[in-house]
């Protein structure tokens, strides 16, 4: 039986993460990076497809909380029985080693004694294969093919059922630690000889980077969520490129049973300029110079070329397959690995690319030549595609249309390139680009505005909506007060609402290509309470973003989706996308120029 997705915690160090059930087990978890295929994949099956269960042996009588310790991705479990106490700390030292990936769990002893279950169910490659397990002096050895791990433990172990299984009693002040520490097959295993003093360090990491979060509200809730979204991103960084995935899932369902189920292991160019947003207000500007020249390095080589998403370390070739033995998150299939939405037309990335490298201009990040050469590069093929027919922001897997949100962002292409020049003394063709810009406005203004319902569309010639709409305004387009944003932002309110959340649009009146239905989109709600900040309306602001807020499980971590009939976190988790819509529409409502005016006058935070 699949856990609800609230019940999971993330743990990282910025190479791979894994999802730590309410409950004790380790359900998922990819050696030794995000992308690499599962060790423990219960996540989209059950036990059988590996776990890494650690609880008190009658959990029925146990009462459980959890947190982080404060500004950390060190994840605490308290499990309280009728005999005793015990803490449980889970967390993954950082690292500066490519391939050196540890996951430390530590029991303590808090109170009384109880009576604990370790149990291990290594599978390898996506939950298909069965290690060879070997006993040790330290604990144990399983290798497969060109993977191995070390389980080190001091408690007794053995086998059952092709499982390793242990019984023990932790007593109060006792500290029983397990490390599983992955190493390359072909080379020596390696160890974390002090378990505590590496808690020590992880947590004192973790504290002193979140202390460079610029927050100038209270330390309230808000603070916590801001700061725990930037932790969630920051566990979302893949390190030695600087590249950030989507999240550390797959597969995960947008609709429950449902075959709407991604691999979201990759970098979306789609999240780069929001992703700059993000960083910079909140004061990271190495992890934003790091994520521009992952984009840098990523879209190198002919524009022609370019892709909508990559892979870690600019990986192209991304290809779509099933994985016929996992049974999928509540029975959801198929279970896909890759992702075929790679190799589509996406025209709204070229916007979101020259964008992002101008505003990393604007904010007075390093100056870099071959970022303006590569954003002339861009343009020069945009000059006649942008009329092209894509498949849009939602990467729809039916026909390609001329899609409003598409269209708009190649108008942002041309604005920012202009704007570089005009601001930055950058050489390039601006009297064509403002001619390309203005035909571009007017194209949009024309073709893409219905004016007997004074509202944008989704695309030419279409009557539905979509919610990447409302960045009109946003990327400054049109501002706010123009009666046809008014009436976009209206009609999307009337169309896409559900239960106070926003569907990204009507799967029933746009062709994705797909069968079923999907939750409301988090991503866009966000976006809809951005809208509200531009329009002044505050108070309508703060309603939408308290709601998200309470969307969040109890470890502050949001999903990409939600259903609100069942009250149930839907898609890829923790969804990097949704972090970023809270901490840029957090820095809206606490600053008079947040984000989205930051954005829609074209210029970024500047410290």
């Amino acid at each position: 039986m699949s856990k609800p997705l609230e019940d999971y915690g993330v743990i990282g160090n910025m190479l791979s993460a894994a999802l730590v059930g309410r409950d004790g087990s380790i359900d998922w978890l990819c050696l030794p990076h995000f992308d690499s295929p599962a060790c423990f994949a219960a996540l989209l099956g059950d036990e059988r497809h590996g776990h890494w269960l650690l609880a008190p042996a009658n959990p029925r009588e146990a009462r459980t909380r959890r947190r982080y310790v404060h500004d950390t991705a060190v994840l605490e479990t308290y499990h309280e029985t009728t005999t005793g106490t015990v803490k449980v700390c889970d967390f993954m030292p950082i690292s500066n080693e490519e391939s050196r990936v540890d996951v430390v769990r530590i029991v303590c002893g808090l109170q009384g004694t109880v009576d604990m279950d370790m149990e291990l169910v290594l599978r390898f490659n996506y939950g298909q294969a069965v290690p060879w397990v070997r006993r040790r002096d330290y604990g144990l050895s399983a290798i497969s093919g060109p993977d191995a791990v070390e389980l080190h433990t001091a408690v007794p172990l053995k086998g059952e059922d092709m499982r390793s299984v242990s019984h023990f009693t932790v007593r109060e002040g006792q500290t029983v630690p397990f490390t599983l520490s992955y190493h390359p097959s072909h080379q020596t295993p390696h160890f974390v000889p002090d378990r505590l003093e590496s808690m020590d360090r992880t947590i004192s990491w973790w504290q002193q980077w979140a202390r460079h979060c610029h927050w100038d509200g209270p330390a309230d809730e808000r603070r916590d969520a801001v700061v725990r979204s930037l932790i969630t991103l920051k566990l979302l960084t893949f390190e030695p490129t600087g590249g950030i995935i989507a999240a550390p899932t797959m597969g995960l369902p947008e609709e429950l049973g449902g075959a709407r189920n991604w691999d979201y292991r990759y970098c979306w160019l789609r999240d780069s300029s929001l992703t700059l947003y993000a960083l910079l207000n909140a004061g990271y500007r190495e992890e934003a110079e790091a994520w521009r020249q992952w984009l840098l390095r990523a879209v190198a080589g002919h524009p022609s070329q370019m892709q909508i998403m990559y892979g870690i370390s600019g990986e192209r070739w991304l290809p779509e397959h099933e994985v016929p033995w996992l049974p999928g998150y509540e029975g959801s299939k198929p279970v896909r690995v890759g992702n075929e939405a790679a190799g589509q037309l996406q025209l709204d990335v070229y916007g979101e690319l020259v964008e992002t490298l101008h505003a990393a201009r604007a904010a007075d990040l390093a100056p870099l030549a071959e970022a303006w050469r590569l954003q002339n590069a861009l343009i020069n093929p945009l000059e006649t595609l942008w009329k092209s027919l894509d498949h849009g922001i939602w990467e729809v897997r039916g026909p390609r249309r001329a899609f409003t949100h598409s269209r708009l962002m190649c108008w942002v292409a041309f604005d920012r390139a202009i704007k570089s020049c005009e601001q930055f003394g950058l050489k390039g063709p601006v009297d064509r680009w403002m001619r390309l810009r203005d035909e571009i406005h007017h194209d949009i203004c024309a073709k893409g505005y219905d004016p007997h319902r004074n509202t944008f569309v989704q695309f030419y010639g279409g009557k539905a909506l979509d919610a990447s709409l409302l960045l009109i305004p946003q990327v400054g387009f049109l501002p706010c007060d123009d009666p046809r944003v008014q009436g976009t932002i209206r009609a999307v309110e009337e169309d896409l609402l559900r239960n106070g959340l926003l569907l990204r649009y009507l799967p029933d009146q746009t062709d994705d290509g797909l069968p079923g239905d999907e939750g409301v989109f988090l991503a866009c709600s966000f976006w809809l309470a951005d809208a509200y900040v531009l329009q002044g309306r505050l108070d309508d602001a703060n309603r939408m973003f308290d709601r998200l807020l309470s969307m969040r499980n109890d470890l502050g971590l949001l999903s990409e989706e939600y259903d609100v009939g069942r009250r149930r976190m839907l898609g890829n988790f923790p969804q990097g996308f949704s972090h970023i819509g809270l901490v840029n529409t957090a820095y809206n409502l606490s600053r008079a120029n947040g984000p989205a005016r930051q954005r829609s006058t074209r210029r970024a935070p500047r410290e």
